[in-house]
């Protein structure tokens, strides 16, 4: 399998746990696509991704079903675009044909994918690291949520504080140091890579390498119970830095676009 396919095959894996999470959210295979209604009025959390390579004339047909889907469930919905799943040709198009289906670009994250990770080039903190396990942790992990990525609580809350949420390939952890829940990811094991998700520390603790202990610590646990070792993810600009320093480097780009 090519690289940017494992990417995202394993994109697609994680993101329908939104559409469980809330559980009263919906996942639906349609013809060349996948459709997640999480349950909630959050664009965001509302998604539609490409499951085989598009080609000119089919992109606006794709959209449609997409559309159609989302209608009777909520206005507002995203889309994960990988650019290597489209034809050239369209991808000359793209930003356009977007548009003229209404949506807006919101992002380029990078797919990025690491064989092994490098050493540390630096002291890592010491930190407790709990799989999302029980209420407590649950609670962290939509905290951590809400604050890192400056999403509604009540939003986050209604995704990650459900047990039911996290009984499939989507798997948490939260970073404890001193007692206290600093930093969080979720890890998706699919398509023969571990996939990273949600990494994020409070504000009040970056800069101090919670986030990459954390990433090394889970990733080794996840890699040790499924024997994958590769790891990928879609880096934040933040990130960049980081994980090219850790080892991971770019194989494809996605753009996120987002209802008007």
């Amino acid at each position: 399998m090519d690289d940017f396919l494992a990417i995202d095959e394993n994109l697609r894996t994680a993101m329908q746990f939104f559409g469980t999470a809330s559980g009263s959210g919906a996942v639906e295979t349609l013809d060349g696509s996948v459709g997640i209604f999480s349950g909630l009025e959050y664009g965001v959390f509302n998604i539609g991704l490409f499951s085989r390579r598009v080609a000119m004339g089919e992109l606006e047909p794709r959209l449609a079903e997409l559309a159609r889907f989302f209608k009777p469930r909520t206005l507002r919905w995203s889309l994960w675009v990988c650019e290597n799943m489209l034809e050239p040709a369209l991808r000359k198009k793209e930003r356009q044909l977007f548009a003229n289906c209404g949506m807006r670009p919101i992002s380029q994250p990078p797919g990025m994918l690491a064989s092994s990770l490098l050493a540390p080039v630096y002291a890592l903190p010491d930190i407790d690291v709990r799989p999302v396990t029980d209420a407590a942790t649950r609670s962290a992990f939509a905290e951590i949520t809400s604050v890192a990525f400056e999403i509604p609580y009540v939003i986050a809350k209604a995704v990650y504080s459900r047990e039911p949420a996290w009984r499939g390939d989507y798997q948490g952890f939260v970073a404890y140091a001193n007692g206290r829940a600093v930093a969080i990811i979720a890890l998706v094991a699919a398509a023969g890579v571990i996939g990273v998700y949600s990494l994020a520390t409070l504000p009040d603790y970056r800069r101090h390498g919670f986030a990459e202990a954390l990433l090394r610590t889970a990733t080794a646990e996840v890699s040790r119970r499924t024997g994958l070792t590769r790891i990928i993810l879609q880096s934040t600009d933040q990130g960049y830095t980081l994980y090219k320093r850790m080892g991971f480097r770019d194989v494809t780009k996605f753009t996120v676009y987002l209802t008007k």
